[in-house]
């Protein structure tokens, strides 16, 4: 559980940064703009998909509700930012890398191995 809530709601308030601009994010239209500007276009129908994939992935999966659907939410979402931004600057996240994703990636896909655990919502 105490995995699950770290992740989730941490992947849940990156995506209310997307879409809101809660927590010194940028909100719905400045990120749809900065993804059509490295490429990524329509910047903002991405920026929406990416937000919401992140807010709802990550309040299922720190509910332990239907982990398997949030753990598909994740993985894509993360293998998305890996492709486009990070894995071209390698792995650190020092240096912007894909290391922060990959560790997403990993707890995501195990918890969906191994379930929710004994405290989840039913």
């Amino acid at each position: 559980m105490i995995i699950r809530l770290a992740v989730g709601l941490t992947l849940a308030g990156h995506g209310t940064q997307k879409l809101f601009g809660w927590f010194g994010g940028y909100g719905l239209k400045s990120t749809g703009g900065w993804m059509s500007s490295i490429g990524l276009k329509p910047g903002l129908a991405i920026a929406l998909l990416a937000g919401l994939a992140e807010l709802f992935g990550g309040l299922l999966f720190a509910l332990g509700l239907w982990v398997v659907v949030a753990a598909v939410l994740i993985v894509l979402t993360m293998l998305g930012a890996i492709a486009s931004i990070h894995f071209r600057h390698g792995y650190w996240v020092r240096q912007n890398g894909m290391e922060y994703n990959v560790i997403l990636i990993a707890v995501a896909i195990g918890i969906a191995l191994v379930g929710p655990g004994e405290y989840a919502v039913p």
